[in-house]
C-alpha cells in the first residue's frame, strides 16, 4: 500500500480538478501518480472502516417524543459504549444492536455538561482505541466517521478538521469542540470520530449546517468524564468560584465567590491567571477549557501573577453551586439539533 501524508493525497486528488477536457470532448485521463494516490487514499479509508465497524453499534430507546436511534461504539472488552446524550442520557427501554440480537444496555453515566452518555452492555466486545495525547487534530485533517444512519447498516463519511470551536452562535461551549466538515445524518450521533490510524479522536455531538458538517467532543474530554466514572461511579465537574476577564493582554480575575475555593485557595481580584493545571491561560475562553478539566475535589495548581511576581497556589475545586443540567452559556439549540432518529424506526 502506498503511504503518503493524508494532505499529500488530498492535494494530489483536487490537482486531478485541472484535468478537465473543453465542452464536447472526453476528458483525458489524470496522470498515474494522481490516480495512484486517490486509489490509496480509498485503501487507506476502507481498511480504517473495516476494523472500526465492528466496534460501532446501533442504539435504540424511547423518550419523550418517541422511539429514537443513534450510534455509538465500545470503548473496553467488556461491553462499555460512549454515545451522545441525547442518544443514551435520558432514554429509557434502551437497547444495542450487537452481533445478531439486541442487548439490553444499562445507562452508566449520563452527562449534559459534556454531551455524552455511558452506557454497558454484558458480552465480550471488539473495542476502539483513543488517539494518545491531549493535542487537538491539525486543522484539515483527514477523518472518518462512522455510524448508523437512520435504519441503514453501519456508513462511512469522510472530510477534514475544519475547527477548533469554542463558540456557536453567539454563546460558548462547554469545552473547544472539534467541527469536521463531513456529511452527517440522523441517526449518526454518538458516532466515533477517526483519524486515518483509526483511532478515537471525538464523538459526534451534533450536525451543523443541516448536516454538512458536525461538531465532535475531543477523546481527551470523553476520557475525562470516563475516567470520573471509573474512579468515582460518577461525573465530578470542578468548580473554583471566580470569574475572569481580558485586561491589557492578559486573562485577570474579575470576581471571586465567597466561600469558594479560590477564595479559600488565596486568589484575589486583580490576579493574572497564567496557568491552571497543565493547561497555560492566554484568553478567557483558553480558563473556560481549562475548567472543563477539574475534578471535584482533586488538588491543582493554579499560576498567577501578583504584583509583578507569580505565585503558585493549591487548590481544590469542589462541585458546582446546584450542579445545574447543562454548563453556564451552553447554547440550548446545540443540543436540540442532536443526530439522532425521534421517530419508529422502520424494520
Amino acid at each position: 500500500m502506498i503511504r503518503r501524508s493524508v494532505s499529500s493525497l488530498v492535494a494530489a486528488g483536487l490537482a486531478g480538478l485541472a484535468w478537465a477536457a473543453p465542452v464536447g470532448e472526453a476528458p483525458p485521463s489524470p496522470p498515474a501518480s494522481v490516480s495512484g494516490s486517490i486509489d490509496a487514499l480509498r485503501q487507506e479509508m476502507q481498511r480504517v472502516f473495516e476494523r472500526a465497524r465492528s466496534a460501532v453499534v446501533r442504539i435504540e430507546g424511547v423518550d419523550g417524543h418517541g422511539p429514537l436511534a443513534g450510534s455509538g461504539f465500545f470503548v473496553d472488552p467488556h461491553g462499555t459504549l460512549v454515545t451522545a446524550y441525547t442518544i443514551g442520557g435520558e432514554a429509557e427501554g434502551l437497547t444495542v444492536e450487537f452481533g445478531d440480537r439486541k442487548h439490553p444496555a444499562r445507562r452508566l453515566v449520563a452527562d449534559p455538561r459534556s454531551g455524552l452518555a455511558l452506557l454497558k452492555i454484558e458480552a465480550q466486545t471488539p473495542f476502539l482505541m483513543s488517539a494518545p495525547g491531549p493535542g487537538l487534530p491539525e486543522l484539515t485533517s483527514g477523518v472518518l466517521l462512522v455510524g448508523y444512519p437512520v435504519d441503514l447498516d453501519a456508513t462511512p463519511s469522510f472530510g477534514i478538521v475544519a475547527g477548533h470551536d469554542r463558540r456557536y452562535l453567539g454563546r460558548y461551549l462547554s469545552t473547544t469542540h472539534l467541527r469536521a466538515n463531513l456529511p452527517v445524518q440522523r441517526g449518526q450521533g454518538g458516532s466515533p470520530l477517526l483519524n486515518l490510524k483509526g483511532e478515537v479522536i471525538g464523538v459526534v455531538i451534533s450536525s451543523v449546517d443541516n448536516g454538512t458538517a458536525c461538531f465532535a467532543l475531543p477523546v481527551a474530554a470523553v476520557d475525562k468524564v470516563r475516567e470520573n466514572y471509573v474512579r468515582f461511579g460518577e461525573v465530578r465537574h470542578g468548580w473554583l468560584g471566580l470569574t475572569v476577564e481580558e485586561k491589557a493582554g492578559s486573562v485577570a480575575i474579575a470576581e471571586i465567590r465567597e466561600e469558594s475555593p479560590a477564595k479559600g485557595g488565596g486568589l484575589r481580584p486583580g490576579d493574572r491567571l497564567e496557568r491552571v493545571g497543565v493547561r497555560e491561560i492566554r484568553t478567557p475562553e483558553d480558563a473556560l477549557d481549562a475548567s472543563f478539566f477539574l475534578t471535584s475535589g482533586d488538588p491543582v495548581t493554579v499560576r498567577v501573577e501578583r504584583e509583578g511576581e507569580s505565585l503558585d497556589l493549591a487548590l481544590v475545586p469542589a462541585d458546582p453551586p446546584g450542579k445545574p443540567p447543562l454548563h453556564a452559556g451552553e447554547p440550548a439549540p446545540f443540543r436540540g439539533d442532536a443526530l439522532f432518529m425521534n421517530s419508529a424506526v422502520p424494520r
